[in-house]
Formats: C-alpha cells, sequence, structure tokens
C-alpha cells in the first residue's frame, strides 16, 4: 500500500511535470444538454484520459490554482488525449477569459439543446432534488427573478460570442443534443474526430441515458429531509440493505408539465437568440421556437 506521504510525492512530481499545455480539449456545456453521455462515451476510449467529477477549475474552484487543476489529471498516462467536461465554464464569460489565456490551444466542444426543452429539464432535475418546488412559473417564467439559473443557461449566442471572440472558429465545434437522439454515433464520431482521435467506426459509446417519471425515486420532500445524512449512507448505495429500504420508500415520480404559456413566453423570450445564433452559426434553428418534444435527460 502505498503511504500518503509518498503518494502526495508522486502527484507533486506529476504536476511539477505536467503542464497546462498538456490539455488537449474541455467540454464546455450546456447543463441537460448530454454532455455527460459525451464524456463517459468518450472515456470508454484507452486513448482519451478525463477525470470524473466536473472540475469547474476556471468557474467557480480557480482560487485552488494551477497545480490544484492538474492533480486532477495524475491518472492519465503518455499517449493519451487530455480533456475534461464542465458545463460552468459555458455560462462564465471570466471562465472564457481564462480558459483562453491557460489554454489558448485546446479544443473546445460545445453541446446545445434547445434552451426551452433545457430549462424545463434543469428545473425538473433540481425538483427530483427536492431544491426546487412544484410551483413551475415560479422558476421558468422569464418575467420572475428565480428564473436567472434556468433561463440564462440557455442564452447560447450571448455565451458563445465571447468564446468566438477570443478563440479561432476551428477550435470550436457546436453539436447538437437533438442529433444524439436520431444518430448518437455519428455525434460521438463527429466529436472524436474533431478533438483527434482516428475514426473508428466501432467505438463502444453509452447509450443515452432516460431519465423519467416512470423511474423510482424517493419523493422531493423526503430528499429534503434526507439531504443531512446523504453523506452518510453514501458508502452504503451498493449494500442490499440499502437497495431494499430505497426501493420501499422510492416511487415514481411526477412532473409538473410545462404550460402552454410558459412554453410561449420562453418562446419569445429565447427569439432573437436563437435567430443569432443561427446567424453565427449558419445553422437553421428555427425548429427550436416551435413546439418541440421532450427527449431523454443526462
Amino acid at each position: 500500500m502505498i503511504s500518503t506521504a509518498m503518494r502526495g510525492s508522486a502527484e507533486q512530481a506529476w504536476v511539477a511535470e505536467m503542464k497546462m499545455t498538456d490539455i488537449d480539449f474541455l467540454i464546455i456545456g450546456a447543463t441537460k444538454s448530454a454532455t455527460t453521455w459525451l464524456q463517459k462515451s468518450l472515456q470508454a476510449d484507452p486513448n482519451v484520459f478525463m477525470p470524473g467529477p466536473e472540475l469547474h477549475f476556471f468557474s467557480r474552484e480557480y482560487h485552488r490554482g494551477e497545480d490544484w487543476y492538474l492533480s486532477r489529471f495524475s491518472e492519465a498516462t503518455d499517449g493519451q488525449l487530455i480533456g475534461e467536461k464542465s458545463n460552468s465554464y459555458l455560462e462564465d464569460a471570466q471562465a472564457a477569459a481564462r480558459i483562453s489565456r491557460s489554454l489558448p490551444h485546446a479544443k473546445l466542444v460545445v453541446q446545445l439543446r434547445n434552451p426551452i426543452d433545457r430549462a424545463y429539464s434543469d428545473y425538473c432535475m433540481l425538483y427530483r432534488r427536492g431544491e426546487v418546488g412544484r410551483d413551475i412559473d415560479r422558476y421558468l417564467d422569464p418575467e420572475k427573478p428565480q428564473t436567472a439559473r434556468f433561463i440564462g443557461a440557455g442564452e447560447y449566442y450571448h455565451h458563445l460570442q465571447i468564446y468566438f471572440e477570443l478563440f479561432p472558429a476551428e477550435q470550436i465545434l457546436v453539436t447538437l443534443y437533438e442529433t444524439i437522439k436520431t444518430e448518437p454515433e455519428r455525434q460521438l464520431e463527429t466529436v472524436r474526430t474533431f478533438i483527434g482521435l482516428e475514426p473508428d467506426k466501432s467505438a463502444s459509446f453509452m447509450r443515452p441515458k432516460v431519465k423519467d417519471k416512470t423511474t423510482p425515486m424517493l419523493n422531493p420532500r423526503m430528499r429534503r429531509v434526507l439531504r443531512p445524512v446523504k453523506p452518510l449512507v453514501a458508502p452504503m448505495r451498493g449494500n442490499n440493505l440499502f437497495q431494499k429500504v430505497h426501493g420501499a420508500l422510492a416511487s415514481e415520480m411526477r412532473y409538473e408539465p410545462l404550460p402552454a404559456h410558459l412554453r410561449d413566453a420562453l418562446i419569445e423570450y429565447y427569439k432573437s437568440d436563437v435567430e443569432a445564433l443561427s446567424r453565427m452559426l449558419g445553422r437553421d434553428l428555427s425548429g427550436w421556437l416551435r413546439s418541440p418534444t421532450m427527449g431523454f435527460s443526462a
């Protein structure tokens, strides 16, 4: 067994050897656009190394310093492409500036989703966690102050124009969530080619994960009650007793549907941003301003 001191020395040696220029690519968002699916699909390739959790270094954890950031890649091996995923980067103008200074060479992958579906999916995720209530208007009405997280994240043109000002267009790949639902293999191959992997039609990828109301979960009220003890029971998740107790308490989730008046308000709110984004990318995104169907969440 490696002692703590030895492990610390090894990590320090790696940090001393590794440089920011060794980071090849970043997946920068958007939230609730299946970027976790994309990360796990790339991690299935032994030629790629990406740390598991989102690091949020250039947005929320910048105060930790570059040595901390580089230490997150300590398990990478020679010859691997090195990257990470942090969805908060897309929404943070300060993160964009920091990335351009520290990783001017890095390739950036942006995965976007219909901003209305994205906002609703984000609401459903936080509702599952017990962090928001059932009053969906309170969170998704663009005229209300509580919507900052849900609505602002979908202003893609506003966020992306900063990146296109800081990076050459050839270093930015913009993909769409909607393509994953119909052609996941093609979507993955597009990203693989962009970051520099050899074409491989047989490359394994994670099947899109579906989270819907049929998935048994603890109800939001119970989640709020149990939140203080969550760290204590986390190590027991694989335990048979834990699974039995969870199964007895869990039930089918029921989400407040997105009302027509809210969808119409969101369509109106996002209209100018979507039209500007369409011109920027040279793509017809007008379908986002109609009545899109909900897909899987990731």
